[in-house]
């Protein structure tokens, strides 16, 4: 499955005026990253990828449309996976953008 154009078209004007944002192809979907850290992609699988503070994953996987990303049968504190319908309005899509931003911009460059 080809990633949601239209999602990462949402995601572009989400991030408009956002410093050192570099988009790269990644997991079959589009990735938007910040010192070399993905922040969200919109995912070849469908819906939003985001990453979080591990920390944090367990309460954020109680809201709506919203589980623990899965690698390899294995599923991952700190990246998250968003159905379409978590952000199916531009505030939501806006809080998931900002949740990866902020911390991927808390972590050291690569």
């Amino acid at each position: 499955m080809a990633f949601d154009e239209g999602l990462a078209d949402r995601i572009r004007e989400v991030l408009a005026g956002e410093a050192g944002v570099v988009e790269k192809r990644m997991f079959g979907g589009l990735a938007f990253l910040v010192g070399g850290h993905m922040a969200v992609s919109a995912s070849g699988q469908g819906g939003l990828l985001v990453r979080c503070p591990p920390d944090d994953t367990a309460a954020l996987v109680t809201r709506p449309y919203v589980q623990r990303f899965e690698m390899r049968g294995r599923e991952m504190d700190g990246w998250l996976r968003v159905d379409h319908a978590g952000v199916a309005t531009d505030h939501e899509l806006r809080r998931w953008v900002r949740t990866g931003l902020d911390y991927v911009r808390s972590l050291p460059p690569k």
